[in-house]
């Protein structure tokens, strides 16, 4: 596609040409009723026993809650099967700008369990005889982590960080810190990490590399460059392993005699790595997702010898082998033990043992035709019933994505791609109870595991997923999914999928009366990229997915795309909508003020009438988020206060109609709205919540309810 770098000169020119649209909406079906509450609150929107991460000591387990303010640890008593009452204790925030909400990292040494956070990448101690936490250093400011944290035999410590890419040294007794310095050039992400008494071995993400740096004079060794990111590294006496997506690396420490070993499930599937464990004679156990495979590897195989399946669908926090037994530690918050050399396993959940219910910030909501609320959180799907009534519903992934079709809930999960779905009728044949069975129906193509945008598009039955890819890579893709006939569940095996733009993300998407797909898309790639030179404003593009053509077969066809501001720094069109053949979109990342553009737009509306497509309207935001169109009226749901504006039809400058219900979505800022009223469900805070959000009435503003 052709671009030009030139500024949109004619905007301001082109924004007073606005068409013969309705300045007021045109529903006047819908009664205003300004006496109502403004927030009504229903509790924790998304409920969470998910772990981040785990460590058996000395026979003693201790998990860290994910997702939740504040963090929490607790120890887990691995014989009787229970949280150890009075072991629970939070993870203070510390003097940095971020708020802990996970532990990644967790090591041992000396009485203590170390405990590295995010998304403030910070490092506090826990006391085995005291139950204190304590913080001890800030490695970064908000949205850093600590990914990965190991402790030396000396007890010195290692952290691997992001977003700088860094390994850190710390040592507790002086409280002293040493940076090794940048390990790869452009590299944000240190995943995993081990020690042994002359390195430390470093798993990168973005520059594919398994590293060792020397812990005297901080020399950098290359030991092996994988296909993407090494996930997991372990060290044992003579040689050092690490995984970099389906493929296990086996290197002496001095990188000599490199073996090269692919992880395929028994059914033939390429596995990735997420968890590594050594037994005392350095036989390595592994963890795969996305099917929860276990394995385990010895430097004679020729392959990593399966063992079974011990917590299905679901990724692993952690591994310990004692004896003939495997401990693992699922994400979801359960607890399984393997006998290695049967396949026997079994698992508790922490919510059964004793681990305190948290709220975390969810990923997506719906309100379904029967007035049900579908709230996704990670490893957890929330059903909240007008009357109060809460279901919990086990997710194999972060529920991206929420549409409803002829009843059935399907959703788009990150980071196993996969599509599936819910049915809320189907019973015990017994007891009459509903079950919500899960159902794996889709797959996104192979490396797009990040699904921003999900629709289902009634009129063709057919629902559509715009995605980015993983680590550093640009291209996304639109994925439909077709049923083959109105009765089917699942849609056809195969999605039909296109890149639609090169060398840029789909974030967004909508579809015009017509069937045209509309896809916002994103020039810094799934994981945050710098854009390419050429490349550097997001687009809008208009794509016929239903085309094929007559002479190659081809499916789908381009038919235009559009930077609607050509200027740098114009990088993610976090979401878009269509009303009236008008496009309205929202800007995620817009450039600094300048004399060249002094006032950059969050929104806009785009003409779709006419061929050139103008900008006929524009104006600013607090932040981004989602537009959505409800009783004729165009809606915006932004971060950094809490925000919903009306952005059109017709208007000249947003309309702010609701204000401080702070920032605790894991996503965009969302909203499902109640047919027939002004009112639509969203957060206060991390609880589920009804906002009044007619434009003839005053705005909705805090203090809310507690």
């Amino acid at each position: 596609m052709t671009r030009r770098r030139l500024l949109p000169l004619l905007a301001a020119l082109l924004s007073v040409l606005w068409p013969m649209w309705p300045a007021t909406p045109a529903s006047a079906a819908v009664a205003s009723d300004c006496t109502v509450a403004g927030i009504q609150t229903h509790g924790i929107a998304s409920s969470t026993w998910a772990i981040s991460g785990s460590l058996v000591h000395d026979g003693r387990a201790f998990v860290t809650s994910r997702g939740r303010k504040p963090v929490v640890i607790a120890e887990y008593n691995l014989a009787e099967k229970k949280v150890v009452p009075g072991s629970e204790a939070e993870i203070p925030d510390g003097p940095g700008p971020g708020v802990p909400e996970g532990a990644y990292g967790l090591a041992a040494y000396g009485g203590k369990i170390y405990i590295g956070t995010y998304v403030e990448a910070a490092l506090y101690s826990y006391d085995l005889a005291t139950r204190q936490v304590k913080h001890l250093k800030t490695f970064g400011g908000e949205g850093d982590f600590i990914w990965s944290l190991a402790a030396a035999s000396d007890g010195t410590l290692y952290a691997g960080t992001y977003n700088d890419g860094k390994v850190y040294e710390y040592k507790p007794s002086t409280n002293a810190v040493r940076d090794f310095g940048v390990l790869a050039t452009g590299e944000r992400y240190v995943r995993s990490l081990d020690v042994d008494d002359t390195n430390v071995y470093a798993g990168l993400l973005d520059t594919k590399k398994m590293v060792a740096i020397n812990r005297s004079t901080g020399a950098v060794r290359v030991l092996a460059q994988g296909g993407t990111g090494f996930t997991t590294v372990s060290v044992g006496r003579t040689r050092v392993r690490g995984t970099s997506g389906s493929t296990l690396y086996d290197v002496k420490t001095d990188g000599t005699d490199l073996r090269t070993v692919p992880i395929k499930s028994p059914e033939g599937n390429d596995e990735s790595a997420d968890m590594v464990t050594l037994a005392p004679d350095y036989t390595m156990y592994m963890s795969t997702r996305p099917d929860g495979n276990v394995y385990e590897y010895k430097t004679t195989y020729t392959e990593p010898k399966h063992l079974g399946k011990p917590v299905p669908q679901d990724e692993t926090r952690g591994l310990s082998v004692n004896g003939t037994t495997l401990t693992g530690f699922a994400g979801f918050g359960k607890v399984w033990q393997m006998d290695i050399t049967t396949g026997q396993s079994s698992f508790t959940k922490l919510k059964d043992a004793g681990f305190s219910e948290g709220a975390e910030r969810p990923q997506s909501i719906l309100r379904a035709s029967d007035g049900m609320v579908w709230v996704g959180g990670h490893f957890i799907m929330n059903v909240h019933a007008p009357d109060g009534g809460k279901q919990f519903i086990e997710i194999p992934g972060e529920a991206k994505t929420l549409v409803e079709r002829n009843g059935k809930i399907y959703s788009a999960l990150y980071p196993s791609g996969r599509i599936i779905m819910i049915d809320p009728a189907a019973t015990d044949p017994v007891t009459g109870a509903k079950t919500y069975p899960v159902s794996i129906v889709g797959q996104l193509p192979s490396g797009q595991q990040r699904p921003w945008d999900m629709e289902y598009d009634a009129a063709r039955d057919r629902i559509l997923v715009a995605t980015a890819p993983l680590g550093t890579g640009l291209q996304g893709e639109l994925s439909v999914f077709r049923f083959p006939d109105p009765t089917a569940t699942e849609p056809a095996e195969t999605p039909d999928s296109f890149p639609v733009v090169t060398n840029e993300s789909l974030m967004s998407l909508t579809v015009g009366t017509d069937g045209t797909v509309y896809v916002g898309t994103d020039v810094r790639g799934g994981g945050g990229a710098p854009s390419t030179s050429w490349n550097t404003a997001a687009s809008i593009a208009a794509f016929d997915a239903d085309y094929v053509d007559p002479t190659t077969g081809k499916k789908g066809k381009l038919l235009w795309a559009k930077d609607p501001y050509t200027a740098d720094g114009y990088d993610t069109l976090q979401d878009i909508t269509i009303h009236n053949n008008v496009l309205y979109g929202v800007y995620k990342r817009i450039p600094v003020p300048t004399d060249a553009v002094p006032n950059p737009p969050r929104w806009f509306a785009m003409d779709l009438s006419t061929s050139t497509r103008p900008i006929v309207k524009q104006g600013s935001l607090p932040g981004y988020g989602e537009v959505q169109v409800h009783n004729d009226t165009v809606f915006a749901s932004t971060f950094f206060n809490g925000d919903v504006h009306q952005i059109g039809p017709g208007l000249t400058q947003a309309k702010h109609l609701a204000t401080a219900l702070d920032d605790e979505w894991y996503t965009n800022p969302q909203l499902a709205f109640i047919p027939g009223t002004w009112k639509a469900y969203g957060l206060v805070g991390r609880k589920l919540a009804t906002l009044r959000l007619d434009p003839s009435c005053p705005k909705v503003t805090g203090p809310f309810p507690s």
